[in-house]
């Protein structure tokens, strides 16, 4: 047995008790992946049931949107701020090249909420509001899923773009009173002239 106390043998040894132990860490970090993710769809499917509430019920100015908030589903009606279109860079579908549209909806007490209306298709990288098709005008109302802001450099906003949707950022950049975090747009009433692609939802598999 001496054999075994060669330096090669512990060295073995040890390679052996270091992979079990990273394969253990592994398969622990894939079970609470797993939890993670059932925690999240049975709230998507939560919210899905309980139906709409009132946007400002739900999110507020200068607040972030609480984890157990996060795709509830929201209810609003104002007037779409084109002017104050910003456009959401590097977004591809499939493989093809196009961006997000958020436009600041303009609430009745003069704060707005930022409302991605979905992608579209473009070549051009420095696509500007001109671009992308325009929602609807006069008073809408909308319904979407409440989504918190992203974080980041890739939230910076120059000239009317960024990479990321946050209201932190975007807020300040259109000078408006914005809630905290933003609508991924599920309806529009009345509906576009030419809608957007809708913003891709999770899939609720297990992964």
């Amino acid at each position: 047995m001496k054999f075994l106390l060669a330096p090669r043998w512990v060295v073995f040894a040890l390679v052996v008790v270091a992979l079990a132990w990273v394969a253990w860490k592994l398969g622990e970090w894939q079970f609470n992946r797993l939890e993670d993710r059932q925690e999240r769809n049975s709230i998507i499917e939560r919210h899905e049931r309980e139906g709409s509430s009132p946007v400002d019920g739900v999110m507020a100015v200068g607040e972030p949107v609480a984890t157990a908030d996060e795709w509830r589903v929201v209810e609003a009606t104002g007037t779409y701020a084109v002017e104050d279109t910003v456009i959401v860079r590097y977004r591809t579908r499939e493989g093809a090249a196009g961006v997000d549209v958020v436009v600041p909806l303009e609430l009745a007490d003069g704060t707005s909420v930022l409302v991605d209306r979905g992608w579209y298709a473009t070549q051009n990288r420095g696509a500007t509001s001109e671009d992308v098709p325009a929602p609807p005008s006069g008073e809408v109302s909308i319904t979407g899923w409440v989504r918190a802001d992203a974080t980041g450099d890739s939230t910076e906003v120059s000239e009317q773009s960024t990479r990321a949707v946050s209201s932190e950022k975007i807020g300040p950049a259109l000078d408006r009173e914005v809630l905290g975090g933003f609508v991924d747009l599920r309806s529009e009433d009345p509906e576009p002239a030419e809608p957007l692609m809708p913003v891709e939802l999770p899939e609720l598999d297990e992964g």
